[in-house]
């Protein structure tokens, strides 16, 4: 839907988002019923209720329930209305095969007949594209990671692509905002593009739509459901190259999307993370069953086959001075190593006094090395370690 569109190609676009809107029109239906009757044809079947035999086939036994709430919905809007109201909030629609629509999609076994975004056309333009992955109930060091693989490959002019949930999600698209000059974000979600979920992320939307494209095959209104979670993660995975996993608990979304790219034959590679955090179980899962690791950003550059001219690891601190530790503090910092324990936990593994122990976890706090988080200590990725 550009200035560029004839008449006939916005009408078929008010037709598609008024279709795309209707109650219990997933995208399997949808599809199948654009493929048989187009845009016009399907919508005057649908307002009307009188469903053909084909029709009926593709809806299923739920046929005359589901005709009768087609008929109560197009009494209540018109496809100029749908279209109107899309354009008043800068979203567009684009048809499967259309000018704008993503090319990775349109030969997907399970492609969206129907995508609504905001912002510029980022998966359109030439470049690779990773997915950016993980548990919304991520740890600090998930984060780091996840903010840094996110900060890095944008830099690298690789374009990221993610969820906009909560959790290793925003981690990656904050570290894709930070970099300098790099490739804008792009973001898939599971709900229209007038309703923010998690609605505590409404600023990163907001800066994401401004620097990049955020995408759905949701239409205006619709909320969050369970079954658009998995749905959408199929379309993230069918627009990377690579997929990244940072932190995952057994059972979980990146799950989905780790089935859904390998089934697209995508490589998936995977941050292996303390073998006793449950964030990291689903991870260290698949590295056990063959998943590659990315141990670092060149790992996921190689997996791109792109050349590496300076070795780019997660200890770079693009341009901040490095922090310093006390050398007479290694020691605590080696004996919390990189999985979170407690106050009392660190104190049995490096047996200091209290008062050693506090003022070197002070220090190391301090330099940066070491965080606090729910009463457990952390440590932190820093270039301060001599």
């Amino acid at each position: 839907m550009s200035g560029g569109s004839t008449p006939d190609e916005v009408a078929d676009h008010a037709f598609l988002a008024a279709l795309a809107g209707l109650p219990a029109m997933g995208p399997a239906r949808l599809r199948a019923l654009l493929g048989l009757l187009g845009p016009a044809g399907s919508w005057k079947v649908a307002s009307s209720g009188r469903l053909p035999r084909e029709v009926q086939a593709v809806i299923g036994p739920r046929a005359a329930s589901v005709a009768t709430s087609w008929v109560e919905a197009a009494r209540t809007c018109t496809p100029e209305a749908v279209l109107a109201e899309l354009q008043s909030v800068g979203v567009t629609v684009t048809r499967r095969g259309e000018h704008g629509y993503p090319p990775a999609l349109v030969d997907d076994p399970d492609p969206p007949e129907v995508l609504f975004s905001t912002g510029r056309p980022v998966v359109n333009e030439n470049g690779p594209t990773v997915a950016i992955v993980g548990t919304r109930r991520c740890t600090r060091y998930g984060t780091e990671v996840a903010v840094e693989f996110g900060r890095g490959l944008a830099e690298a002019g690789v374009v990221v692509v993610s969820g906009l949930a909560s959790g290793i999600d925003t981690a990656g698209h904050a570290g894709v905002l930070a970099a300098m000059g790099g490739t804008p974000p792009v973001a898939v979600v599971a709900t229209g593009l007038d309703i923010v979920y998690p609605a505590q992320n409404r600023t990163l939307w907001r800066r994401v739509a401004d620097a990049g494209q955020i995408i759905s095959e949701a239409p205006l209104g619709v909320g969050p459901a369970r079954w658009r979670f998995p749905a959408r993660n199929r379309i993230i995975a069918a627009l990377a190259d690579v997929l990244v996993v940072v932190e995952s608990h057994l059972e979980g979304g990146s799950m989905y999307t780790v089935t859904a790219a390998l089934e697209r034959d995508r490589p998936v590679l995977v941050v292996p993370g303390p073998i006793r955090s449950p964030a990291s179980e689903g991870t260290n899962r698949l590295l056990s069953d063959g998943a590659a690791p990315a141990c670092n950003l060149d790992d996921i550059l190689c997996a791109l086959n792109l050349v590496c001219l300076e070795p780019v690891s997660l200890a770079t601190n693009h341009g901040a001075p490095p922090v310093s530790a006390d050398p007479a503090d290694l020691g605590v910092l080696d004996a919390l190593g990189w999985e979170p324990t407690t106050l009392d936990g660190l104190a049995t593994r490096t047996r200091l006094s209290p008062v050693q122990l506090g003022s070197a976890v002070g220090r190391l706090q301090r330099a940066g090395l070491i965080s606090e988080e729910r009463g457990f200590l952390q440590r932190c990725s820093g270039r301060g370690v001599p």
